[in-house]
C-alpha cells in the first residue's frame, strides 16, 4: 500500500506546483476581476503573456507579495473594485505612481 501511494503523492505535488503562480501574477489576476466583462479574458490573457515574456524579480515578486496583502479586492464582491477610484486603493493594489 505504501508502495503505490508514493507515486500518487509525487505526482499531485508536481500538479499542485505546475498549478501556482507568482505573486505579480496573483495580483494581475486580482486586477483583471475589476474590469468590464466582455474584458476580462482579455485581461487575464495578457497578464499571461507578459508573465511569459518578462521574468520578475526577487524586488518584484516581494513587493507584489506585499500588494497581495493590502489589495483587498474579491471576485465575490465586484464592489469591492470602487477602491481603485482611491489614491490609497490605487497605492495598496499597485497603481499608484
Amino acid at each position: 500500500m505504501r508502495r503505490s501511494a508514493a507515486p500518487l503523492l509525487l505526482v499531485s505535488a508536481l500538479l499542485s506546483l505546475a498549478g501556482c503562480k507568482s505573486p505579480c501574477r496573483e495580483l494581475s489576476d486580482r486586477l483583471c476581476e475589476c474590469v468590464e466583462s466582455f474584458q476580462r479574458d482579455s485581461c487575464i490573457q495578457l497578464a499571461a503573456e507578459r508573465e511569459r515574456n518578462i521574468e520578475p524579480t526577487a524586488e518584484d515578486l516581494q513587493l507584489c507579495e506585499q500588494k497581495l496583502q493590502t489589495c483587498n479586492l474579491s471576485a465575490n464582491d465586484r464592489s469591492t473594485c470602487d477602491i481603485l477610484q482611491t489614491e490609497k486603493g490605487k497605492e495598496d493594489c499597485g497603481l499608484a505612481r
